[in-house]
C-alpha cells in the first residue's frame, strides 16, 4: 500500500501519518513513513528517540555527491539523474516500535523545480520507494507535491488531502487536485481533520462532493495535548482512535478490491 498524505499546514497531515502507519502495522504490515515536509514534525509523532538527531539525506552532502557523482557544494556541472539508491532505506531508516522512518528534508536552492543532485537523489529515492518496495509506505509532504515527479506518481496508490473546516483548506485542496491530475495519480481521497461536530462534518462533505471521503479525525485534547507535549501518538490508547480503522479498512477496499 503506496499512500501520500498532503494538505495545508497545520491541518493534522502528520497526525494522521502516524495513526495510520499504527495501524497497519497492527494489522501485519511492514511499515515505512517518509517525512518529506520541511517541517519534519513525524519523528517526534512516531516517537523516534533523539529525533533531533536525525539528519534529513538532503543534508548529507557527502552522500549525494557520491552516488550523484557531483562535486559537493558546488553549482552546475554534471551529475547523475539516476544515482543508486536500492540500499539506502536499510541504511539510513530509523527504525521504532516496528514503524520505519525515513527524513528526505528539503531542497535549500534558488528557485523552484531546479535540478540539482539532491533533488535527483530525492526524487530517485522516492520513486524506487513508491515502485520497488513491498512494504506499505507512507508519504507525509507538503502541499506543494515538489517532491513527486511523474515518475514517481505513478506509484502513488492513493493520495490523501487532509482538510479541517475552513475555505482555505478547501481551496488548498482544489489546488492539490490540480497538481495531483497533472502528474496523474488516479485515486485522490479526502479525511476530515479537527471536527468538532456534525455540521462541520456536512460542511466538508458538502464541499467535497467530488472526492473519495476517507473518513475524519475528530478534534481531540488527547492528540492536542500529545502534539503540545512532543509525546508520540503511538502511546494513545487504541480505544480512542476508532476512527482510524475504518479508514485503513476504506483504503484496503479500494486499493486491494480495485474499485
Amino acid at each position: 500500500m503506496k499512500i501520500a498524505v498532503t494538505g495545508k499546514g497545520g491541518v493534522g497531515k502528520t497526525t494522521l501519518a502516524a495513526l495510520l502507519a499504527r495501524e497497519l502495522r497492527d494489522r501485519g504490515y511492514t511499515v515505512l513513513t517518509v517525512d518529506a515536509d520541511p517541517d519534519a514534525n513525524l519523528a517526534g509523532a512516531l516517537g523516534v528517540p533523539d529525533a533531533a538527531s536525525i539528519v534529513p539525506i538532503a543534508e548529507m552532502k557527502e552522500l549525494i555527491a557520491e552516488r550523484t557523482e557531483s562535486t559537493p557544494g558546488s553549482i552546475g556541472g554534471f551529475f547523475k539523474l539516476n544515482p543508486t539508491v536500492h540500499d539506502l532505506p536499510d541504511k539510513l531508516a530509523r527504525e521504532h516500535e516496528g514503524i520505519k522512518l525515513m527524513v528526505l528534508g528539503t531542497v535549500k536552492s534558488a528557485g523552484s523545480g531546479c535540478i540539482c543532485p539532491e533533488s535527483a537523489l530525492l526524487k530517485t529515492l522516492l520513486l524506487h520507494l513508491f515502485l520497488n518496495v513491498n512494504d506499505a509506505v507512507i508519504l507525509d509532504m507538503e502541499a506543494g507535491l515538489e517532491h513527486l515527479g511523474r515518475g514517481t506518481a505513478m506509484g502513488v496508490e492513493m493520495m490523501i488531502v487532509v482538510v479541517e473546516p475552513g475555505r482555505r483548506s478547501l481551496e488548498t485542496a482544489a489546488a492539490i487536485r490540480g497538481l495531483a491530475s497533472g502528474l496523474g495519480i488516479k485515486h485522490l481521497g479526502v479525511v476530515a481533520s479537527k471536527v468538532q461536530g456534525q455540521a462541520d462534518l456536512d460542511f466538508l462533505k458538502e464541499n467535497l462532493r467530488d472526492y473519495l471521503f476517507l473518513g475524519y479525525i475528530p478534534y481531540s485534547e488527547a492528540i492536542r495535548e500529545a502534539d503540545k507535549q512532543g509525546a508520540s501518538l503511538l502511546t494513545l490508547p487504541k480505544e480512542s482512535l476508532g476512527f482510524i480503522p475504518p479508514i485503513v479498512e476504506l483504503l484496503e477496499a479500494r486499493l486491494r478490491g480495485g474499485q
